[in-house]
């Protein structure tokens, strides 16, 4: 005989016999029905917690005005004026003092005077010109600057590249000079099977002397150090030029290396 779980039968078998009064055969006998009876109401919960989010979602917010439609449009802005060309200069400050026009005196008849000849007490404290102007006491005293009628002579101090210029820097003698100098004067360091180049740039001034000596890449062991040195020790050079002027210029160059074998 098989018997279902579900139903009570195989409690009747289990406490035939036993007293039923007891309080584990009533427990028991409603175990099914409180099963079903929780599994309805979780179900229920965890249905009503699910929809949670959806429900607040399906509230409309108070704090929002939907009566409103916002529409956005283009506003066309009128095209700005140009700034208009060619315009007289502005009219020059009133004097401090004021300026009473001068009317040159001519013989005429009366009735063929226009203007009006100024009484020698209004010109007293004030200024003759052309033209009659009234004066601002409170007016800055300026004075135009004296000028000698040539134009000034702007010193150039732009460092110019030596592929582009008219005349070119030079060592006194020529390249050939200068590397003989620079093998009479370079010390080689003290390491067997030296060789290789160091290039070197510098600027050739106005007057011949060398600034900005920068080492591009030497072979290490001081041999960088040692061509700035004997570089800073040359004599002037002779600088560039350029439409008939001395200007600045750089300059560069390698500088072969090899030791004593």
């Amino acid at each position: 005989m098989k018997l279902d779980l579900l139903k009570n039968q195989w409690l009747e078998i289990v406490f035939e016999g036993r007293n039923k009064n007891y309080g584990a055969y009533e427990l028991r006998k409603s175990t099914t029905k409180n099963t079903i009876k929780a599994f309805i109401i979780g179900t229920l919960v965890f249905a009503i917690a699910v929809s949670i989010p959806t429900i607040l979602r399906m509230i409309p917010d108070s704090s929002q005005d939907t009566t409103l439609d916002q529409k956005i449009t283009t506003v066309k802005l009128p095209p700005k004026e140009k700034p208009k060309e060619n315009l007289p200069p502005p009219p020059p400050p009133p004097p401090k003092v004021d300026q009473v026009k001068f009317v040159k005196p001519v013989v005429a008849k009366a009735e063929e005077v226009v203007e009006e000849i100024v009484v020698i007490k209004e010109i007293k404290d004030k200024n003759i010109g052309k033209e009659t102007i009234k004066g601002d006491p409170d007016a800055d005293l300026t004075v135009e600057p004296v000028g000698t009628g040539e134009a000034a002579v702007v010193d150039d101090n732009s460092i110019y590249n030596t592929a582009g210029i008219e005349v070119k820097p030079e060592f006194p003698g020529g390249i050939e000079k200068f590397y003989a100098f620079v093998q009479r004067n370079y010390q080689m360091p003290d390491e067997e099977g030296l060789k290789g180049k160091v290039y070197v740039t510098f600027v050739v001034e106005k007057d011949g002397s060398l600034t900005d000596i920068k080492v591009l890449r030497d072979i290490g062991y001081g041999t960088g150090k040692e061509a700035i040195r004997v570089l800073k020790s040359t004599p002037r050079w002779n600088p560039g030029e350029q439409n008939g002027k001395k200007v600045r210029c750089t300059f560069s160059l390698p500088i072969s290396l090899q030791s004593a074998e």
